[in-house]
């Protein structure tokens, strides 16, 4: 994982600098000095690019002064182990994130209904759990790219999850690091990778337990309102042996400049991976 990670570093480093041989950017947003407190204009917004519906996150930031909402209208996962059956609902997951400056946004992440159903695999019944979900806060911050004019561009997320949720939540605090990176490959096409590696906790267990999630994800766009995205996620953590993966597809429909449309589903090439399916939108103001 180190050698992934040092690889697609490696590969940023090298389109940055053929991007900057090129010539200056000209963006206006790029020039000018916008922050929290004197927002972009209206006229000069970017394409709106949020880190939905995939796993694969967007690397570009909120522009500064502005609000975006992304948000999980209903999410259906259901979770297996040899001996553990889970099915969780989440109803109107919210994320919040507000433009800082130029290149920096931050993220409040509220699951502001969840249902959580699990049994073991030997009894029929199930045990809920309801209520709001744990929040998560987070910040994202572009090094590369956000104008949305080179070639390549390159972000870090650092994020912490608190413990709200209570039975319907983890149970305790969880955080991670997760490094997105976008490439425009073609007119149409564009490619993203991504890696996660985080902290989570094991309630059963009461002890936290290290995750590692790599993810590449294409995403095409037929027209001016309709993309598709197809992604691969594999993933590994300390609590299982070898990695799990899935294929995720998603349809999104671009209803305004600032309204998305998404829906879609995970769907598990391994026993022990979580199936997923969702519809949601991205409103942006």
């Amino acid at each position: 994982m180190y050698r992934i990670t040092c690889l697609l570093a490696a590969l940023a480093w090298c389109t940055s600098a053929h991007a900057q041989a090129s010539g200056s950017s000209s963006s206006p947003y790029d020039s000018a000095r916008f922050h929290l407190f004197k927002p972009v204009p209206r006229n000069q917004l970017r394409e709106l690019r949020p880190d939905r519906p995939g796993v694969s996150e967007s690397p570009f930031t909120v522009d500064a002064g502005h609000l975006q909402v992304e948000t999980d209208i209903l999410r259906l996962i259901n979770r297996r182990d040899d001996d553990k059956r889970e099915r969780q609902w989440k109803a109107a997951y919210v994320t919040l994130k507000m433009g800082l400056w130029r290149h920096t946004d931050i993220q409040v992440e509220a699951p502001l209904y969840t249902v959580q159903k699990e049994r073991m695999a030997d009894e029929p019944t199930w045990h809920n759990n309801r209520g709001f979900g744990d929040l998560s806060v987070r910040l994202k911050h572009n090094f590369l790219g956000d104008d949305q004019e080179g070639p390549v561009a390159v972000a870090v997320v650092g994020f912490v999850r608190l413990p709200t949720g209570g039975e319907a939540g983890s149970g305790g605090v969880e955080g991670g690091v997760v490094l997105p990176i976008d490439w425009h490959i073609g007119e149409k096409w564009n490619l993203e990778t991504q890696l996660i590696t985080d902290l989570n906790y094991d309630r059963d267990d009461a002890e936290h337990f290290v995750r590692i999630m790599p993810s590449v994800a294409v995403d095409y766009e037929v027209n001016d309102k309709l993309s598709l995205l197809l992604e691969g996620v594999t993933k590994w953590d300390a609590k299982h042996t070898g990695w799990r993966s899935s294929i995720n597809v998603a349809p999104i429909v671009n209803l305004t400049d600032n309204l998305q449309f998404d829906f879609g589903g995970h769907f598990a090439l391994d026993r022990e991976m979580d199936r997923e399916f969702f519809v949601g939108f991205t409103v942006r103001r």
